[in-house]
């Protein structure tokens, strides 16, 4: 089969595409034929060697399909070949292998795939659903102004329409480029601030009655994070996820102040340690009913073949990007 595999740490130019056996299914595992795998940001950092785990070289990097069933083990039931079904290689434990044909699963993580969803808007739906999913859950927006930052990505084009469904009062995006703040709009955002500008703190405020959002789900980092805080409504609260740019970030003494004195909160939040088998499947089946009914609208930026998957990772990195990114072998 072919694979994409990187054999040393750096830019996009180390993945290579590469021709590797055929995995075979053992007790208990399904054999996938990809159809479409997710590109994250995650993969990025991990092929610079940047991430919190480091994997193991050579590594074949993507950790989310959907696909067909070509083969299953013994002790499999459920899951005939040529079923539609997608492999969340993330919550079996596994980082890596997803950029390839052909992928092996434990067959307790695999999900079945409405036949009304495509394979490119079931990818969509793992990580980046189940994290807006568990973050709506965690931090319900119910009745409250929230503001959403990186609102026209993978999550947070969801996130946004999860909160709208979960019926919060207003619902704020912030994005980078006008371009990006009009997608969000078009998705069902009230309003939008760019948080490249100088006073977006100012605008956040102004566009939620003078007096700021009441959560601020925010994932850019950097000096977002702490500008996030500033424009953060007294008793308001800071959910902070996938902040991959957060060193500048330092709570002082005037933040504590204002952490205590307005009786504001900040929360991390990381949906990996919330998953089981069981949770999963429920989430899925949640968002992908949802899809289905077209209460979310899963966007799909671009698509790659996997020839060309440094190109999606330098649009990835570039920030270029709106929605969801895949590879199709």
């Amino acid at each position: 089969m072919r694979a994409i595999q990187m054999s040393r740490f750096g830019g996009p130019e180390v993945l290579e595409i590469v021709e590797t056996p055929t995995p075979m299914p053992g007790p208990g595992e399904v054999l996938v034929r990809v159809r479409a795998a997710g590109v994250n940001l995650s993969e990025t950092l991990m092929r610079q060697n940047r991430y919190a785990v480091t994997p193991e070289l050579p590594a074949v990097l993507g950790n989310e399909v959907a696909g067909v069933v070509e083969a299953f083990g013994t002790g499999v039931i459920g899951l005939p070949v040529g079923a539609r079904v997608v492999a969340p290689l993330f919550a079996a434990g596994a980082l890596v292998g997803g950029y390839a044909e052909y992928v092996l699963i434990d067959a307790g993580f695999v999900v079945p795939l409405p036949d009304a969803l495509s394979f490119e808007i079931a990818t969509a739906l793992m990580i980046q659903g189940l994290t807006a999913l568990y973050l709506v859950k965690q931090v319900p927006p119910h009745g409250k102004t929230v503001l959403i930052s990186a609102a026209a990505g993978g999550v947070g084009s969801l996130l946004l329409q999860l909160a709208k469904h979960a019926e919060a009062k207003m619902v704020v995006a912030a994005a980078s480029t006008t371009e990006k703040l009009n997608f969000a709009r078009s998705l069902g955002a009230d309003a939008g601030v760019n948080y490249t500008e100088s006073d977006w703190v100012e605008q956040a405020r102004a566009v939620s009655n003078g007096t700021g959002p009441d959560i601020i789900y925010e994932s850019v980092g950097g000096t977002v994070t702490s500008d996030a805080l500033k424009a953060l409504a007294p008793l308001g609260q800071l959910v902070i996820y996938g902040a991959l740019n957060i060193q500048s970030f330092q709570l002082g003494v005037p933040e504590l102040l204002g952490l205590i004195f307005k009786n504001q909160s900040i929360t991390g939040f990381a949906f990996a340690s919330l998953l089981t088998p069981e949770k999963l499947k429920a989430g899925l089946v949640e968002l992908f009913d949802l899809a289905v009914r077209g209460k979310i609208k899963v966007t799909i930026s671009e698509t790659f073949p996997l020839e060309r998957v440094a190109e999606a990772h330098r649009a990835l990195e570039g920030r270029r990007t709106t929605g969801k990114l895949m590879l199709v072998p």
